[in-house]
């Protein structure tokens, strides 16, 4: 007795099968060939990655240092980035055994959700978030809980929406700020608020902080300098926005010794190590890229002002975020939907942002609009934008 062939589809595992494609990118399919198109969509730096890093980066290759580094990363890097962690996050490292150099942040998360997770832990993380968390978190075999945040918070996490959602099951918590994609930020009274939270129910916290440099108001809070929790933290970070080196794909991990070991090993097996030239571009950023990041961060904040005052003029409620390079204003007020309004904007006014519905069901209701553009470009979009919201 023959039974019929399996299809390919067949061969998928379940829990890959059923995961959705990314918002963000479905969105820009649409997007691809347009003519026209100001794109406030991917959240990329619009500076080019600066001349003396590119300049190390070339040299290294014609110097042929080309070849696989340890596993961690290059001693060099890896002492420049404690010294990294001590000035900038006030936090001590050692840089042999507790920092180990990625494949950006996203193989940064990957590996730490990895090496933590057994099948059916829960992960709580906030929405709107990047859309990569709750896909990896089920790859893993977790189970990612979403906790709401609200516009009337200005998009921060409250320990009350936490108790809400917080379980036996519960292994650690996810925590990304400055936002993406609201711009949220968080003050020391939230965070320390949110460390008594991870302690009393014993949980891991992992903490991507890849917008930290752009930070506008208010100074840096940061969990890695909360001593409670030094024992519990995976701090993830790397070079794409505040350098913009985004094609570099260099990110780092700091975590206590045996949980930088372990994630070490998935990291082994699966990427081996991170780019030899990308390191040495890393490496002169640290060195002598501080001027770098003050002159993009100042550019960033000029335009932040003119979009959330453009926004909030033609109708659209619109908080101050007080990092990164999004606004998130509500088009609640124009009676369509996210997606709706969206595909809308691109096909009368040719301008595309991307949905909230991308970041998660609590993002029904707004838009992410990222002004890492020229200044030109965003008072053109801003132009367009509020001839449809009068049209409608």
């Amino acid at each position: 007795m023959t039974t019929a062939s399996k299809s390919a589809r067949d061969f998928i595992a379940p829990h890959v099968r059923g995961l959705p494609k990314s918002g963000i990118r479905d969105f820009f399919d649409i997007v691809a060939g347009r003519k026209d198109v100001i794109s406030l969509g991917i959240g990329e730096p619009d500076f080019q990655t600066p001349w003396h890093i590119r300049e190390k980066a070339i040299e290294s290759i014609e110097r042929g240092v080309t070849r696989y580094t340890s596993n961690l990363g290059t001693p060099e890097l890896r002492r420049a980035l404690a010294d990294y962690m001590r000035t900038s996050f006030r936090a001590e490292y050692d840089w042999k055994t507790e920092i180990l150099v990625t494949v950006g942040v996203s193989e940064a998360f990957d590996i730490a959700i990895r090496a933590i997770l057994s099948p059916g832990d829960e992960v709580l993380y906030h929405e709107p978030c990047f859309v990569s968390y709750a896909p990896l978190i089920r790859m893993a075999h977790g189970v990612p809980v979403a906790v709401e945040t609200f516009r009337k918070d200005e998009f921060r996490l409250t320990v009350a929406e936490l108790e809400k959602k917080v379980t036996p099951k519960t292994r650690a918590l996810l925590l990304s700020f400055p936002n993406n994609p609201t711009g949220a930020t968080l003050d020391q009274a939230d965070v320390e608020a949110l460390a008594d939270f991870a302690v009393r129910h014993d949980l891991l916290v992992i903490t991507d902080e890849v917008y930290s440099e752009l930070t506008y108001e208010g100074g840096r809070a940061t969990f890695a300098a909360v001593p409670r929790l030094r024992d519990r933290l995976i701090f993830l970070n790397g070079f794409s926005k505040a350098w913009s080196m985004t094609g570099f794909r260099l990110g780092y991990v700091c975590a206590p010794a045996p949980l930088t070991d372990a994630m070490m090993k998935i990291h082994q097996y699966c990427m081996m190590c991170a780019s030899s030239t990308g390191q040495i571009a890393g490496l002169e950023a640290l060195k002598h890229g501080d001027a770098d990041i003050a002159e993009m961060r100042d550019s960033y904040h000029l335009r932040r002002n003119f979009v959330v005052a453009s926004l909030n003029e033609m109708g659209l409620d619109c908080f101050m975020p007080r990092g990164a390079f999004y606004v998130f204003p509500s088009i609640q007020s124009t009676g369509l939907t996210s997606q709706e309004f969206a595909l809308r904007l691109l096909n009368e006014c040719n301008v595309a942002c991307v949905p909230g519905t991308a970041f998660g069901a609590c993002g029904a209701g707004f838009l992410r609009c990222a002004y890492a553009t020229g200044m030109d470009q965003l008072k053109e979009a801003m132009e367009r934008m509020s001839a449809f919201v009068k049209r409608l």
